[in-house]
């Protein structure tokens, strides 16, 4: 990292994190865990995005088995963290804040995926209902309800409602893992890094995807297209787009959990083929 580089990324981290904690209060036993540089700079900003690390670890460790154990999640959000004060481009119109918590929950999901923490009977039963599900919406012209996937699996509803809890951990999006604010909702496709970046995800977008995801959407059930229109375009919360819908917040909340998985099964789909 340039001189020159270095001195405007200290600027913009320091206007950006003016409310956020610092140094002195994070627990003396978190900061010996922190991997610190010869870059007293960097350091800084390591010390004073501790407690945002630490408290993003412990909202995905929340929705994980007790197994997964929190200080490697800490540890690899800093990775993450570093990553970002690498990378990040002023010029672009992001907050370094926003752009840094993007990487620092990717580098904790990359963690647990290489820790293949998800057993394989749940990855494989994961694999079935997928299969089912889009034979079924073949079939059938229109998404397949939890009994006739049950009915096609040839197991009783309760059990297949049963599986479906059990894997849906490992189906959870970026936003339902790691969020902590509204603005997170986009950072998916906003929090982008300088356009000549190496980073696979740039090329990927480069070469399409944002075209593969707005097909998806498209072909989405009207109502389930309008809940994430609302959620994530016109930045509404579940409750006032249960007002809209004259729905309840839960209904909302499964409107929005459908169309997410279904899109994720549309887009493996394409992918592979």
């Amino acid at each position: 990292m340039s001189t020159s580089g270095a001195t405007q990324k200290k600027q913009i981290f320091v206007d950006d994190n003016a409310e956020q904690p610092k140094p002195k209060k994070v627990a003396q036993n978190q900061t010996r865990a922190v991997p610190l540089t010869s870059d007293p700079m960097r350091n800084q900003i390591i010390m004073d995005y501790a407690p945002l690390i630490k408290y993003i670890a412990q909202k995905i460790a929340a929705r994980l088995p007790s197994n997964i154990d929190l200080d490697d999640l800490f540890s690899a959000g800093v990775i993450g963290l570093m990553d970002a004060i690498d990378k990040y481009d002023p010029s672009r119109d992001n907050k370094f804040k926003t752009y840094a918590e993007f990487r620092v929950r990717g580098a904790m999901l990359d963690e647990l995926r290489n820790q293949d923490w998800v057993p394989r009977s749940v990855r494989e039963s994961n694999k079935k209902e997928d299969k089912a599900k889009l034979e079924l919406e073949h079939k059938l012209g229109r998404p397949a309800t939890e009994r006739e996937i049950a009915q096609f699996l040839e197991v009783p509803l309760e059990e297949y409602q049963e599986r479906m809890g059990r894997t849906r951990v490992s189906m959870m999006s970026l936003e339902e893992l790691g969020g902590t604010h509204s603005s997170d909702k986009k950072s998916l496709l906003d929090c982008l890094e300088n356009p000549n970046s190496k980073n696979p995800f740039i090329q990927l977008k480069n070469k399409g995807v944002r075209d593969i995801i707005m097909k998806t959407v498209e072909e989405l059930p009207e109502k389930q297209k309008l809940v994430l229109s609302l959620y994530y375009y016109e930045d509404l919360n579940l409750k006032e787009i249960g007002r809209i819908l004259d729905v309840t917040e839960s209904r909302v909340s499964q409107l929005h959990t459908q169309a997410v998985q279904k899109m994720k099964l549309k887009l493996r789909h394409l992918l592979q083929e």
